[in-house]
């Protein structure tokens, strides 16, 4: 009797445990799609986060040689359908079972390694971060919403670029202290610590309110099984998008801006009405 299937259970519930730990906001958003997609956006993103760990969290291990084997077992995970690491093992799964192109996870990746060696960014080279990081990231969550329909995921595709786009250009924002100060890093040419203006942050703010304007047409769009759980994670990130608006550059960048737990259960609440009355 075959009985991968313990450990494929086991796998999965360690993707889940892994959302749970890192993103209330993911969390709580996952839990409102349909039983048959739930598991696999947790192996999405339990993929994402453990690549994301390495280079943003162990400072002090050999950060380039951690992800080298991380690649490598990831590739492996999916040619051979199974890991001994759990949290790949529940993704090659998804990865096989949606059919999610490798070169979506090749992008990804990529992005992971800029971390490693990049500390400022050019226009044209924080567009192919965000790419990697962020917007494929979408994509690879879009070929499970649309349930292996390939014209509907053709159809929106742009759309979920641009709301991995925004959320991605949000945490900029949001981890600005972190990512300067800490980590080193920064993702915004517009954005000078020493003399930002009012005009360089409406520009970074005006480009976010685009890909969020942009998002929401293919939420609309998206299946039942997945669109109130994406349109609350929507919901959520324009919500921290608006604090941020609201704030002073020097604010933003001497503290993490957040969205309190009590505030996002009634968001969620508020939403559901709308949705429920087709006001979304």
């Amino acid at each position: 009797m075959d009985q991968k299937h313990i450990y494929d259970n086991l796998s999965e519930i360690c993707s889940k445990s892994t959302t749970n730990l890192y993103s209330t906001s993911f969390s709580l958003g996952i839990l409102l799609f349909s039983r048959e997609i739930r598991s696999h956006i947790y192996n999405i993103y339990g993929f994402v986060r453990l690549a994301d760990e390495i280079v943003d969290s162990f400072l002090e291990f050999e950060q380039e040689r951690l992800l080298k084997e991380f690649k490598e077992e990831t590739y492996k995970a999916i040619d051979q359908r199974i890991s001994l690491n759990p949290i790949l093992n529940s993704f090659q799964k998804t990865v096989r079972e949606y059919e999610i192109p490798r070169d979506l996870i090749d992008a990804f990746l990529l992005s992971m390694e800029m971390d490693l060696y990049k500390s400022a960014y050019s226009q044209t080279e924080v567009s192919e971060y965000i790419y990697g990081s962020a917007e494929v990231v979408g994509l690879m969550c879009l070929r499970v919403f649309c349930l292996n329909n390939c014209n509907l995921y053709d159809e929106l595709a742009p759309h979920a670029r641009s709301l991995g786009a925004a959320f991605q250009k949000v945490n900029f924002l949001r981890d600005l202290k972190d990512d300067y100060q800490v980590l080193g890093r920064s993702y915004f040419a517009e954005i000078n610590f020493e003399g930002l203006n009012k005009e360089s942050k409406k520009q970074v703010e005006d480009n976010i309110q685009k890909d969020f304007h942009d998002a929401l047409i293919g939420i609309r769009q998206l299946p039942a099984s997945s669109r109130f759980g994406v349109y609350i994670a929507y919901i959520y990130y324009y919500s921290l998008f608006k604090k941020i608006k609201s704030l002073q550059f020097e604010t933003i960048a001497q503290q993490r801006v957040r969205i309190p737990n009590y505030s996002k259960y009634l968001l969620l609440v508020k939403s559901w009405f709308r949705y429920k009355l087709n006001l979304v």
